[in-house]
């Protein structure tokens, strides 16, 4: 395994970098505030790959790898967790739930526009009374000639509003029985889909969070991915590697915080000398970058084995559970060093504070994470 940056991956990460400052950093708190989701920062992202960062260049992608999946999200997160977070969504899951399982008129059809962001994407595997029970999922896909009949709600969809398109797990066959959900392409504009409610959430406020709602939506037997039952197992296959983004996504975040809290702390002086100087500070740090140190480490190896097509059920999802417990200690500890303005909205690190917390809930949270890892080294 060899972690070390290619230059390619220093320079990726080095455009995202300049990106978010240009782009996106003087908006941070004006986006957080009036929870707007900002769709034109996303068509920018979108002239620079950043869009279609896994998808080979012959569907109008980057075609490139993990290591610089990585680096992207987490100098995009670093500035705003909420951008990093739908960036992820975009590319781990409705554009990858594409490429990897879509045939070729599909991907042909589909992958161009999400790879550009003329097409912004969801994907719809969640429901208001099942999150990590999605064998009993109550929205149901029925075969009616060569169309299927859709009825339904997704929750917590990001780009549930906005998105032009969403890749939907629906129920094909009778609850909690194996092979019993499918995936579906549905396009903004079809008859039969609404948004529902838009979440007002604690953290990751520019980043659209809404109900995607299904009546009586006939799409054509044409916008199935893979097999009839095959739903649930192409979701799990594409929420292993979806974790390594949140990862990253913790991993930006932590760091965004850490460097805040770095920099704070030469500056604040208290008994005419840096708080830095303090041990009681000084360890915080230590202990900041040795664990942001270890996330990365885990991240990369996911990586390694992405990029050569070996399965990463356990690493990604190690790498998930201690990159955002990590991220969350680390925004905790931040607010620490900052003392009371740390607390106030005129310094980062409580818009850290509460982004970080999504990311040991989003796409498995930490308890499932750890069953995960558990049935993985007891049965590996």
């Amino acid at each position: 395994m060899h972690f070390q940056p290619t230059e390619l991956t220093e320079q990726v990460a080095q455009t995202a970098r300049d990106f978010a400052q240009q782009y996106i950093l003087p908006h941070v708190m004006e986006w957080d505030e009036s929870q707007e989701f900002p769709v034109n920062v996303f068509k920018e992202m979108g002239k620079l790959g950043l869009m279609g960062v896994l998808v080979p260049e012959q569907y109008g992608g980057a075609g490139l790898g993990y290591f610089e999946y990585n680096a992207i999200i987490q100098e995009i997160s670093k500035v705003c967790g909420s951008v990093g977070l739908g960036l992820a969504a975009h590319n781990s899951l409705c554009t990858n739930h594409i490429l990897s399982f879509g045939n070729e008129e599909q991907k042909n059809k589909w992958l161009p526009k999400l790879a550009t962001a003329e097409w912004i994407g969801a994907w719809g595997l969640t429901e208001p009374n099942t999150g990590s029970d999605a064998g009993n999922m109550k929205t149901v896909a029925i075969k009616e000639g060569n169309d299927w009949i859709l009825n339904g709600t997704k929750s917590w969809i990001t780009h549930g509003k906005s998105g032009d398109i969403a890749v939907v797990i629906c129920r094909t066959g009778e609850p909690r029985t194996s092979g019993n959900s499918t995936a579906f392409v549905v396009e903004r504009g079809t008859g039969g889909v609404s948004a529902g409610k838009k979440e007002n959430k604690l953290g990751m406020r520019a980043s659209e969070t809404a109900e995607m709602i299904f009546e009586n939506c006939r799409i054509p037997d044409a916008n199935r991915l893979g097999e009839v039952g095959d739903g649930f197992r192409q979701a799990m296959k594409i929420l292993d590697g979806g974790r390594i983004s949140i990862a990253a996504l913790s991993a930006g975040i932590a760091k965004g915080a850490y460097e805040a809290a770095t920099k704070y702390s030469k500056e604040r002086y208290q008994f005419d000398q840096p708080i830095s100087n303090f041990q009681g500070i000084s360890f915080k740090l230590a202990d900041m970058a040795t664990e942001i140190m270890a996330s990365d480490l885990l991240i990369w190896q996911a990586c390694d084995l992405k990029n050569r097509g070996q399965k990463v059920t356990k690493q990604g999802a190690m790498a998930k559970y201690y990159a955002s417990e990590v991220a969350v200690k680390t925004a905790t500890e931040a607010i620490q060093i900052f003392g009371g303005y740390g607390y106030t909205k005129d310094f980062p690190v409580e818009k850290y504070y509460r982004d970080a917390k999504l990311c040991t809930i989003g796409e498995g949270t930490s308890e499932i994470q750890k069953l995960v890892i558990s049935r993985e080294v007891l049965n590996g």
